[in-house]
């Protein structure tokens, strides 16, 4: 098992260190895979470390608060923006310069403001059911469940979370709702973004692959990305939900796109 430990993570609790547990597979161009709010195992990225370790070095951290990582005993509303400081410091510590970043929901979010705040660090972007509006008011049902019941989820759903984070995962769960509802109830308008109205300024190679029925988008959210966003690729994949990399419908397509995005980039910027 792998880890470093981050002195500088603004998550750490009692002026301890965290650690960070990660994958490593492959070799090549560091390529960083930046798991959602439930943590990694539920939306795995299993067949794309076999389609990319060949020609990339592929990492995949828990978070800190997720997996065998440091656990937390809260998650702050501001977690997208300490966690891209956290993962910047964690590409530190592998003495690693620049690399690609692949993220997933909340990842997606991290790894855009990695873009914004580090954009020589990041070679290109894969944003995958990318959050841009805080206002998620057709999710507060769902982040409700997560503090007060997530048991409701369902066995199978239960089953994956707790191989993620053992007995661990029910607190994973609830703090990530809480996290959420202080973001919504925060928001001081339906509009107001995770980007500080900066979005536009985001200047690494960017594709954005997004369900057509993702559950967690609001009305125009990605209507805005696009307008803030011209020189971005986005790629809409019709009835498919909120992970296309894992849909059974989507994957391959959702493959092929990530594909021909990472070797049009290493042919021309790397």
């Amino acid at each position: 098992m792998a880890f470093v430990e981050l002195e500088k993570s603004l998550f750490s609790q009692n002026s301890q260190p965290i650690k960070l547990y990660y994958r490593e597979y492959g070799k090549g161009f560091p390529l960083v895979f930046l798991h959602s709010g439930w943590g990694y195992e539920f939306y795995h990225f299993i067949e794309q470390v076999k389609l990319l370790e060949e020609d990339f070095r592929i990492l995949i951290p828990d978070r800190a608060g997720y997996g065998r990582s440091t656990s937390l005993d809260y998650l702050p509303s501001n977690f997208h923006r300490l966690a891209a400081l956290d993962m910047l410091e964690f590409l530190d510590k592998l003495a690693i310069e620049r690399a690609f970043l692949w993220g997933h929901s909340d990842g997606a979010v991290i790894a855009a403001i990695m873009g914004l705040i580090a954009p020589l660090r990041v070679s290109g972007l894969i944003l995958e059911a990318f959050h841009f509006f805080r206002a998620k008011t057709k999710s507060v049902e769902f982040f409700q469940m997560m503090v007060n019941s997530p048991d409701e989820f369902g066995e199978k759903v239960t089953q994956i979370l707790a191989k993620d984070h053992s007995t661990n995962w029910r607190k994973v769960l609830e703090n990530g709702g809480r996290a959420w509802l202080e973001i919504i109830s925060k928001a001081d308008n339906l509009e107001e973004d995770f980007y500080f109205q900066r979005l536009s300024e985001l200047a690494p190679p960017t594709i954005f692959i997004h369900g057509e029925k993702d559950l967690r988008t609001e009305i125009g959210e990605m209507e805005e990305v696009k307008a803030l966003l011209p020189q971005a690729e986005f790629q809409f994949l019709s009835d498919i939900g909120h992970s296309p990399h894992t849909s059974t419908k989507g994957s391959k397509k959702c493959n092929q796109l990530v594909l021909e995005f990472l070797r049009k980039i290493k042919k021309t910027k790397i």
